[in-house]
């Protein structure tokens, strides 16, 4: 992975049935954040979902329904300037291509967390 100062996060839950959906998207997304600059990124399908001695896992935390599965993102930057040059030509390159509306998510959005993190070790 290229090195860099400042890290968007997101947890997902995907309803199973749209799996191949999102993946489009994302697809998609990810050639888009790096045309515009972003160094890193990456959309990862949840592969151990139980692991031992972990209380709160994140389909807990994504509250996950049985038919959903969980989805960690990460795009990584220079920094959260860098980040916010990158994702303002994304979103004009997105708006210009399918309006204001965007378009639908194949998700519920009121479930979509999200974070922008300095990085803190590993720089």
């Amino acid at each position: 992975m290229t090195k860099g100062a400042y890290v968007d996060g997101f947890v997902i839950s995907i309803p199973k049935k749209n799996t191949a959906k999102y993946k489009k998207i994302a697809n998609e997304a990810k050639l888009v954040w790096e045309k515009f600059g972003a160094l890193d990124y990456k959309e990862c399908i949840i592969d151990d979902a139980k692991p031992k001695f972990v209380a709160f896992t994140f389909a807990k935390m994504a509250k996950t329904k049985p038919a959903e599965t969980v989805w960690f993102s990460f795009i990584v930057y220079k920094s959260r300037t860098h980040r916010d040059a990158v994702n303002k030509k994304v979103m004009a390159y997105f708006e210009k291509k399918y309006g204001k509306n965007m378009m639908k998510m194949p998700f519920d959005m009121k479930r979509f967390a999200f974070g922008g993190f300095k990085v803190a070790v590993g720089i």
